[in-house]
């Protein structure tokens, strides 16, 4: 699984011009699937992306996670992620899990992750998504469980 966190002040999802999924302050979460991710992998990078530090202590210090500042989630499936363009111009996408497989993968992965104590939105699995945000920071942040795992 493949995660690209962004700490922002506000973002949000449309589908058709429709809003999908809103949050104000909090991270934005994109996710990519390979067919391996497991219940195990899911908690870990599910643990990692709450608790990471990267909101600001009354000392200007990124001591800070979006469980502490109570904020907000957006969950938004992105199967780029897997694209691998070190051959060519055009990524392959081979690694990355099936449609099926990663449709399923992210919605056992958004249900663990409304059972947090937190809004979490989601971004509509296979849809055409209009993302926009508002980057604070700009803090961005790559997790890759093969390589943290």
């Amino acid at each position: 699984m493949r995660g690209v966190i962004q700490r922002v002040s506000n973002a949000k999802v449309t589908v058709d011009g429709n809003v999908a999924g809103e949050i104000k302050r909090g991270i934005m979460v994109l996710v990519g699937f390979i067919p391996s991710d497991d219940e195990k992998v899911m908690g870990y990078m599910l643990e990692k992306i709450v608790n990471l530090r990267i909101f600001e202590d009354e000392n200007d210090k990124m001591n800070l996670s979006v469980k502490d500042i109570e904020g907000e989630i957006l969950i938004v499936p992105n199967f780029t992620l897997y694209g691998d363009a070190r051959k060519g111009r055009r990524p392959s996408y081979a690694n990355a899990a099936s449609p099926a497989e990663a449709e399923s993968i992210f919605a056992r992965f958004v249900q663990k992750a409304k059972e947090l104590p937190l809004k979490v939105e989601t971004g509509i699995f296979q849809a055409e998504m209009k993302v926009e945000l508002l980057n604070d920071g700009p803090v961005t942040i790559l997790l890759d469980s093969e390589r943290n795992f």
